[in-house]
């Protein structure tokens, strides 16, 4: 075999080889095999038991999700936070985004640390590819753009994956903040209390707006629990993460404290968060024509002053040299 074409294949089979088996070991890792037949086994060789007559009613996929999630838990212990208040911020972050599971962290955490291993091995399969026998190489043009992107992936896409569910539950709440609480002050001049309004606008908004829904149901949950309307309206309020929801949660807190009418607390918060989202509205309205040049001056503009300006010039240049373009 000709040795120059082995040397130009072998980056190309390195690229595919490196890929291909870290998937097989990502795979064999979170694989568990003859997980019911053990099970099964497991069962006999107890003693019998209800537990033991009455088969588990979860099927196969939620033994595999509960296997992934368990490698993914094992998985995070490189990057658990030293403290338990770095702990608590990052369960924050996460009950913001809608992770509110016990594991969520670790699995975050496992998320994280296999995402780097897979950049760096997705850029170790890349050098063979761009190699040229110059280290400076690998660092300039085209190769060292897209191996610092690679690289640039595999350490924080977790990260801004996310920042950006947490940016865009943030904004489905703050949007659907007025609308809620428009509802709550029919529902509680009419004569229900908060608990019963909470209640009767996740029945009515379910569908609208899900998110914020779902997190006011959570509250009606604690409240059946008996957990005092305090600590429930304060946890709303730091389990979204919204500032309007905060203040609001602080409002309602003050007007069950004091005695005063919450009709018109909701009715105050919602004027002024309406008020609030119609500034943000003409805030970006004003925005778009300065967002307006750069596709103009780039894009638009060059078009149009071909388009104008080119029949003079090819009639210019032909009355100056006397010849046609």
């Amino acid at each position: 075999m000709d040795t120059s074409l082995f040397s130009d294949l072998l980056p190309v089979v390195v690229a595919f080889v490196l890929p291909l088996g870290l998937l097989f070991l990502v795979l064999t890792l979170f694989s568990k095999r003859n997980t019911q037949a053990e099970e099964r086994l497991a069962r006999l060789n107890r003693p019998v038991s209800m537990m033991d007559i009455e088969p588990p009613s979860s099927g196969g996929l939620d033994h595999k999700m509960k296997d992934i999630i368990d490698r993914f838990s094992g998985l995070a212990k490189p990057l658990q936070p030293k403290s338990e208040f770095e702990v608590s911020q990052l369960r924050q972050r996460l009950a913001n985004g809608g992770f509110r599971s016990e594991k969520a962290v670790q699995v975050y955490l496992g998320i994280r640390f296999a995402s780097m291993l897979l950049g760096f091995a997705v850029l170790a399969s890349l050098i063979p590819v761009y190699w040229t026998g110059n280290v400076m190489d690998l660092f300039q043009g085209g190769a060292g753009i897209i191996l610092s992107v690679t690289l640039a992936l595999g350490l924080f896409a977790p990260e801004w994956i996310l920042s950006y569910i947490i940016s865009k539950r943030k904004e489905a709440i703050f949007l659907a903040l007025p609308d809620v609480l428009d509802l709550m002050v029919v529902c509680v001049e009419s004569g229900l209390g908060l608990d019963a309004a909470m209640r009767k606008v996740c029945e009515e908004m379910k569908d609208h707006h899900p998110v914020i829904t779902e997190e006011i149901n959570i509250a009606n949950f604690q409240l059946q629990m008996g957990r005092p309307k305090r600590d429930v309206l304060h946890d709303l309020g730091v389990r979204t993460g919204v500032d309007d929801m905060r203040s609001l949660a602080a409002v309602l807190i003050q007007a069950d404290r004091f005695g005063s009418s919450v009709a018109q607390a909701l009715r105050v918060q919602s004027d002024s968060l309406r008020t609030r989202r119609r500034q943000i509205a003409e805030e970006k309205a004003a925005k778009t024509a300065v967002k307006l040049i750069f596709p103009l001056v780039l894009f638009i503009f060059p078009g149009i002053f071909i388009v104008l300006a080119g029949p003079a010039a090819i009639q210019i240049q032909e009355q100056l040299l006397g010849t046609p373009m």
